[in-house]
This record gives structure tokens, sequence and C-alpha cells, in this order.
């Protein structure tokens, strides 16, 4: 009972010192704001392009090249890759961002007169309540659509405003990262007790394998992605359409929900330009997704991802309620790491007592 009691008034303790520190967080906020900033998301980017270029470190030094040396060699050749971006792709996106940005007026007002006369359609009139016009019930729905969209825009852009701080710090982590990388999950493991360790590497190495499959699944199925929906929306006349793509390949980071909040600006545009269009660019949207769920996902992903979809939603409405973007985007990952470790720790302590039992 002694015992007890003293772990009860620890307990009060630590939660008056918790609420003495939620009264005067304006001390705090700016501390974490500084290390979110300087220390979470530089890693988490430096953890995201570790995995993209890793397997491309260890060609170089299975050819004989000194791995910071290799590191460097990557360095210089994304330097070069940016610069041609600047010089070649940017440019176009760049006109195509303004005239967007220019035209947006303009855009409404076209919106606003195809939504009249598709109320004017007999068949879509009789499809229609007649107490709401359409363009009464798609100006509502968009409207919750931008409320939506903007809780995520704004911890978006306050992430890019940070970007210098960001764009400092990250290339040091990432060089690190890929230069001491494989050592880090032997240093956990070296902190387990003996008889635990080959499972603790087993684990670390079932971690690696998934979170490597996960992240480089990812970035080749949203480039395939993109491929298709640029090359649909060229065949179909669509405006925009490389700034379109470029954010809907962004967007298809977030799973599921990006790729619906993705396909509202498509066929707005569409829509603006004539309804045959916009149903068009619908069509184009729905077979690349298809071809990507279908035949590129499985093919890259083949069982790694083993994530029912019903729980995939959960988890990004819970990252994002608890984290804003950043917890959308780890997510996924952080999941499956947790999913390893309690499988692994489910296996070697309860498995065999709770089937004999």
């Amino acid at each position: 009972m002694n015992k007890f009691y003293k772990v009860c008034i620890g307990i009060i303790l630590v939660l008056v010192i918790i609420y003495l520190g939620s009264l005067v967080d304006f001390i705090f906020k700016p501390v974490l704001s500084l290390f979110n900033v300087l220390i979470i998301v530089p890693v988490l980017m430096a953890a995201f392009f570790y995995y993209l270029l890793r397997p491309l470190v260890d060609l170089l030094e299975r050819h004989k090249l000194n791995r910071s040396l290799a590191i460097l060699l990557i360095y210089a050749v994304i330097a070069v890759v940016i610069t041609g971006f600047v010089w070649g792709v940017w440019p176009s996106l760049n006109t195509q961002v303004e005239a967007l940005t220019q035209n947006a007026p303009n855009l409404f007002i076209a919106l606003g007169k195809q939504l009249e006369l598709l109320e004017n359609n007999p068949f879509l009139s009789d499809l229609l309540p007649g107490d709401k016009s359409l363009f009464t019930q798609i100006t509502e729905y968009l409207q919750q659509g931008f409320v939506f969209l903007s809780n995520y825009l704004t911890s978006l852009f306050s992430f890019f405003s940070n970007f210098a701080l960001i764009l400092f710090t990250f290339p040091i982590f990432l060089f690190y990262m890929l230069k001491e990388g494989s050592k880090f999950g032997q240093k956990i493991v070296s902190f387990l007790p003996k008889r635990f360790r080959e499972e603790g590497t087993e684990t670390m190495n079932d971690i690696d394998k998934a979170v490597s499959g996960f992240i480089i699944g990812r970035v080749l199925v949203n480039l395939a992605l993109g491929v298709l929906m640029y090359v649909g929306f060229l065949i179909i006349g669509l405006p925009y359409a490389l700034l379109l793509t470029i954010i809907a390949v962004i967007m298809n980071f977030i799973p599921f929900v990006g790729a619906i909040l993705s396909s509202v600006p498509i066929v707005i545009i569409g829509l603006v330009e004539s309804p045959s269009v916009a149903i068009w660019s619908l069509v184009v949207i729905l077979v690349a997704q298809q071809i990507q769920d279908n035949l590129i996902g499985p093919y890259i992903f083949g069982k790694q991802l083993d994530i029912h979809p019903l729980m995939t939603i959960i988890l990004v409405f819970a990252g994002g309620d608890l984290f804003g973007i950043i917890g959308i985007i780890v997510i996924i990952p952080v999941y499956m790491i947790i999913k390893i470790v309690v499988t692994r720790i489910y296996i070697r302590f309860f498995k065999e007592k709770w089937e004999e039992a």
C-alpha cells in the first residue's frame, strides 16, 4: 500500500506539472515551434529522402566509391536537376500559375454561367430538388470544401514560410543519415538485453524494409499517376494541365482524401471550359486512379502495405486532427512501425501462452 500511495502521488504531481505548464504555454510555444522547424520537419524530410537515395548510395559504394564522395556526387546531380527544372519547367508552370490567378474572377463567372445552363437542362432539372438551384448547391459544397482545404493549407503555408531554415538544416541531416544510417538500428538494438538482440535486429530489419518499400513505392506510384493524368489532360485539352497534374501528384501523397481534394479543381476548370471537358477530365482521373490502384500499386507494393482501406481513412483523419499536415503524411509509416513492433512482442511473449490457455 505504501508503494501504491507513492505511485499515486507521483502521477498527481506529473498531472499538476502538466496543468501548470498549460497555463504558461506562451513560454513553450515559441520553443516548440523552433524545435519543430529546426529539428522535426528537417529530420522527417531527411528520412524520406534517405530511403529514396540510399539504394543509389549503396550502388555507388559497391562500385568502390567512397560513401561520403558518393553522397556529394548525388547532391551535385540533384543540384543540376533542380537547375534544369528552374530553367526548363518552372517558366511554363509559373505562367500557368499567374494565368490561373489572374483569371480566377472570370473563371467563377464562367462557372456560374455553365451551372445556369446545366440547371436549365430539362433532364437535370428533373433530378434536382425544387427548393434549391444547382448553382446554390454546388456553391455550398465548394464553400465547405474550401473551408476543409484551407485548414490544411494554413499548416502547409506555415511550413513553407520557414523553408529557408529547413533548407539549411535538411541537407546536413540527410548527409549524416546516408553516411551513418545503417548504424542507427544497431545502436537501438544495443540497448536491449542480449537475449532479445537477435529478435531486435530482425524487427529493425522488418521496419526498415517496410518503411523503405512504402516510401519508394509511394513515389513511383504517384509519378506514374502524374504521367497518366498529364497525358490524359493533354488529349482532352484541359487548361492548366501541368499545374493541375503537379497539384494532383502532391495531394495524392495523402491517401484517399488527397485524390478527392485534387479532383475538385480539375473538374471545376474542366466545367468552366465545357461540360464535356469536365466529364472527360473526371474520366481521366478515374481511369488513372484505377490503373494506379489495380495494376501499378499491387505490382510495386505487393503485400507490403497490408492496411485495410477503412483503417487508412481513420488513420489519415486522426493524424490530421492530432498533428496537422505532418500527421497526415507520417501516420501510415508510423502505423506500420507500431504494427510490426506489436506483432513481434505478441509472438515473443503472449502467443504461446494464449494459445495454450
